[in-house]
Protein backbone atom coordinates (compact mmCIF):
# COMPACT_ATOMS: atom_id res chain seq x y z
CA UNK A 1 0.00 0.00 0.00
CA UNK A 2 2.62 2.02 0.93
CA UNK A 3 4.14 2.01 -2.38
CA UNK A 4 0.98 2.28 -4.32
CA UNK A 5 2.03 -0.71 -6.51
CA UNK A 6 -0.81 -3.80 -7.55
CA UNK A 7 -0.52 -6.59 -4.93
CA UNK A 8 -0.24 -10.33 -6.44
CA UNK A 9 -1.82 -12.57 -3.48
CA UNK A 10 -2.30 -16.00 -3.41
CA UNK A 11 -6.36 -16.98 -2.73
CA UNK A 12 -5.81 -17.38 0.91
CA UNK A 13 -2.78 -14.93 1.82
CA UNK A 14 -2.27 -15.32 5.51
CA UNK A 15 -0.43 -12.49 5.80
CA UNK A 16 -3.13 -10.08 4.02
CA UNK A 17 -5.85 -12.18 6.81
CA UNK A 18 -3.33 -11.53 9.67
CA UNK A 19 -3.67 -7.20 9.07
CA UNK A 20 -7.01 -7.79 8.59
CA UNK A 21 -7.63 -9.43 11.47
CA UNK A 22 -5.55 -6.66 13.57
CA UNK A 23 -7.63 -4.38 12.25
CA UNK A 24 -5.04 -2.35 10.26
CA UNK A 25 -7.06 -2.79 6.70
CA UNK A 26 -10.42 -2.82 5.74
CA UNK A 27 -12.23 -6.17 5.87
CA UNK A 28 -13.14 -6.05 2.34
CA UNK A 29 -11.59 -5.69 -1.24
CA UNK A 30 -9.92 -3.18 -2.11
CA UNK A 31 -7.04 -3.51 -0.13
CA UNK A 32 -6.74 -0.44 1.68
CA UNK A 33 -5.79 1.10 4.91
CA UNK A 34 -8.80 0.78 7.74
CA UNK A 35 -8.99 4.35 8.91
CA UNK A 36 -7.08 7.95 8.39
CA UNK A 37 -5.38 7.37 12.27
CA UNK A 38 -3.80 3.76 10.80
CA UNK A 39 -3.28 5.60 7.72
CA UNK A 40 -0.88 8.27 9.74
CA UNK A 41 -0.29 6.17 12.35
CA UNK A 42 1.66 3.15 10.05
CA UNK A 43 3.50 5.52 7.77
CA UNK A 44 4.66 7.23 10.95
CA UNK A 45 6.13 4.14 13.06
CA UNK A 46 7.42 2.65 10.08
CA UNK A 47 9.38 5.51 9.05
CA UNK A 48 10.19 7.07 12.67
CA UNK A 49 13.70 5.43 12.73
CA UNK A 50 15.03 7.95 9.99
CA UNK A 51 12.89 10.73 12.02
CA UNK A 52 15.17 10.02 14.83
CA UNK A 53 17.95 9.89 12.65
CA UNK A 54 17.61 13.46 10.66
CA UNK A 55 19.71 15.72 12.22
CA UNK A 56 18.47 19.26 10.66
CA UNK A 57 16.76 21.86 12.54
CA UNK A 58 13.11 22.16 12.36
CA UNK A 59 13.68 26.23 12.98
CA UNK A 60 15.88 26.41 10.30
CA UNK A 61 13.22 26.13 7.78
CA UNK A 62 10.76 28.65 9.50
CA UNK A 63 10.96 31.69 7.57
CA UNK A 64 11.19 35.03 9.06
CA UNK A 65 7.51 35.64 8.10
CA UNK A 66 6.53 32.36 9.67
CA UNK A 67 6.22 30.52 6.71
CA UNK A 68 7.75 27.02 5.89
CA UNK A 69 10.29 27.07 3.42
CA UNK A 70 9.96 23.56 1.37
CA UNK A 71 12.09 24.98 -1.36
CA UNK A 72 14.80 24.69 1.45
CA UNK A 73 13.46 21.14 2.95
CA UNK A 74 13.82 19.37 -0.73
CA UNK A 75 17.76 21.01 -1.26
CA UNK A 76 18.67 19.63 2.00
CA UNK A 77 16.87 16.34 1.51
CA UNK A 78 18.65 15.98 -1.46
CA UNK A 79 22.33 16.59 0.03
CA UNK A 80 21.11 14.33 2.96
CA UNK A 81 20.04 11.70 -0.12
CA UNK A 82 23.42 11.90 -1.58
CA UNK A 83 25.17 10.88 1.43
CA UNK A 84 22.55 8.13 2.89
CA UNK A 85 20.44 7.06 -0.11
CA UNK A 86 22.59 4.08 -0.93
CA UNK A 87 23.38 3.49 2.45
CA UNK A 88 20.00 3.08 3.32
CA UNK A 89 17.90 1.42 0.55
CA UNK A 90 21.02 -1.29 0.86
CA UNK A 91 20.31 -2.52 4.28
CA UNK A 92 16.96 -4.28 3.72
CA UNK A 93 15.34 -1.12 5.65
CA UNK A 94 11.54 -2.26 4.13
CA UNK A 95 13.08 -2.80 0.76
CA UNK A 96 9.97 -1.76 -1.71
CA UNK A 97 8.72 1.08 0.39
CA UNK A 98 12.47 2.55 1.72
CA UNK A 99 12.81 5.74 -0.20
CA UNK A 100 8.97 6.45 0.32
CA UNK A 101 9.31 6.00 4.18
CA UNK A 102 12.98 7.92 4.00
CA UNK A 103 11.25 10.87 2.38
CA UNK A 104 8.32 10.53 4.92
CA UNK A 105 10.79 10.33 8.24
CA UNK A 106 12.78 13.57 6.78
CA UNK A 107 9.81 15.27 6.26
CA UNK A 108 8.22 14.36 9.28
CA UNK A 109 11.30 15.59 11.59
CA UNK A 110 11.63 19.01 9.89
CA UNK A 111 7.95 19.72 10.17
CA UNK A 112 6.92 17.99 13.53
CA UNK A 113 5.59 20.33 15.94
CA UNK A 114 4.74 23.45 13.78
CA UNK A 115 2.75 21.21 10.75
CA UNK A 116 1.23 18.57 9.56
CA UNK A 117 1.87 15.71 7.10
CA UNK A 118 -1.42 14.46 5.41
CA UNK A 119 -0.53 11.08 3.45
CA UNK A 120 -2.29 9.55 0.70
CA UNK A 121 -1.55 5.56 -0.38
CA UNK A 122 -3.44 3.35 -1.99
CA UNK A 123 -2.83 -0.08 -4.08
CA UNK A 124 -2.56 0.24 -7.61
CA UNK A 125 -1.96 4.12 -7.44
CA UNK A 126 1.63 3.66 -8.33
CA UNK A 127 2.59 6.47 -5.60
CA UNK A 128 2.20 8.28 -2.49
CA UNK A 129 0.18 11.99 -2.02
CA UNK A 130 1.61 13.99 0.70
CA UNK A 131 0.22 17.30 1.67
CA UNK A 132 2.00 19.81 4.08
CA UNK A 133 -0.21 21.96 6.17
CA UNK A 134 1.92 24.56 8.01
CA UNK A 135 -0.27 27.37 10.12
CA UNK A 136 1.33 30.82 10.59
CA UNK A 137 0.43 34.27 10.99
CA UNK A 138 0.02 36.81 8.81
CA UNK A 139 1.32 40.77 9.50
CA UNK A 140 -2.50 41.55 9.79
CA UNK A 141 -2.38 38.95 12.52
CA UNK A 142 -4.91 37.07 10.84
CA UNK A 143 -4.14 32.63 11.40
CA UNK A 144 -3.43 31.66 7.92
CA UNK A 145 -2.31 27.75 6.49
CA UNK A 146 0.42 27.44 4.07
CA UNK A 147 0.13 24.33 1.92
CA UNK A 148 2.55 22.33 -0.86
CA UNK A 149 1.82 19.29 -2.54
CA UNK A 150 4.38 16.50 -2.99
CA UNK A 151 4.27 12.66 -4.88
CA UNK A 152 6.19 10.30 -4.65
CA UNK A 153 7.13 8.03 -7.49
CA UNK A 154 9.66 5.02 -7.54
CA UNK A 155 11.36 3.51 -11.00
CA UNK A 156 12.04 0.13 -10.52
CA UNK A 157 14.13 -2.10 -12.63
CA UNK A 158 11.88 -3.34 -15.45
CA UNK A 159 9.33 -0.39 -15.58
CA UNK A 160 8.96 2.70 -17.68
CA UNK A 161 10.36 5.56 -16.57
CA UNK A 162 7.29 7.05 -14.62
CA UNK A 163 7.42 10.63 -15.14
CA UNK A 164 5.21 11.45 -17.60
CA UNK A 165 2.02 9.56 -15.61
CA UNK A 166 3.69 11.02 -12.26
CA UNK A 167 3.03 14.52 -13.83
CA UNK A 168 -0.32 13.54 -14.74
CA UNK A 169 -0.88 12.47 -11.71
CA UNK A 170 0.07 15.46 -9.47
CA UNK A 171 -1.86 17.19 -11.85
CA UNK A 172 -5.15 15.87 -10.83
CA UNK A 173 -4.01 16.16 -6.91
CA UNK A 174 -3.28 19.41 -7.28
CA UNK A 175 -6.48 19.87 -9.15
CA UNK A 176 -8.26 18.31 -6.00
CA UNK A 177 -6.34 20.38 -3.96
CA UNK A 178 -6.58 23.85 -5.36
CA UNK A 179 -2.85 24.44 -5.42
CA UNK A 180 -1.10 26.07 -8.58
CA UNK A 181 1.53 24.10 -8.07
CA UNK A 182 3.31 21.29 -6.79
CA UNK A 183 6.58 18.64 -5.83
CA UNK A 184 7.27 15.27 -7.98
CA UNK A 185 9.97 12.76 -6.67
CA UNK A 186 11.08 9.77 -8.38
CA UNK A 187 13.44 7.82 -6.97
CA UNK A 188 15.12 5.63 -9.56
CA UNK A 189 15.66 2.40 -7.84
CA UNK A 190 17.26 0.81 -10.87
CA UNK A 191 20.12 -1.35 -10.74
CA UNK A 192 21.99 -0.23 -13.33
CA UNK A 193 21.03 3.85 -12.54
CA UNK A 194 23.84 6.20 -12.79
CA UNK A 195 26.01 7.56 -9.20
CA UNK A 196 23.22 8.78 -6.20
CA UNK A 197 25.23 12.08 -6.91
CA UNK A 198 24.80 12.07 -10.62
CA UNK A 199 21.03 11.67 -10.84
CA UNK A 200 20.04 13.45 -7.35
CA UNK A 201 19.10 17.07 -8.49
CA UNK A 202 15.93 19.54 -8.37
CA UNK A 203 14.98 21.45 -11.51
CA UNK A 204 11.44 22.70 -12.65
CA UNK A 205 8.98 21.55 -15.50
CA UNK A 206 5.58 21.80 -16.99
CA UNK A 207 2.48 19.48 -16.55
CA UNK A 208 1.23 18.23 -19.57
CA UNK A 209 -2.44 19.08 -18.42
CA UNK A 210 -2.55 21.84 -16.96
CA UNK A 211 0.49 23.94 -17.91
CA UNK A 212 1.46 24.09 -13.89
CA UNK A 213 5.39 24.62 -13.14
CA UNK A 214 6.09 21.68 -11.15
CA UNK A 215 8.73 20.83 -8.82
CA UNK A 216 10.79 18.09 -9.85
CA UNK A 217 13.32 16.22 -7.96
CA UNK A 218 15.16 13.28 -9.04
CA UNK A 219 17.11 10.46 -6.54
Amino acid sequence: MLTGDLLILEPYDDDLTYVRDLGLIAPKAPVRVANPIYREVIARVLSSSIQESVIADPRSFVRADGTFDFPKVLAEFAEWWMENGDFLTGRGYYDEAAPQLIFMGYLQRVVNGGGYVDREYAVGTGRVDLQIRWPFKAPDGSRQVQRAAAELKVWRDGRPNPLSRGLQQLDRYLDRLGLDTGTLIVFDQRPDAVDITERTAIITTTSPTSGRTITLMTC
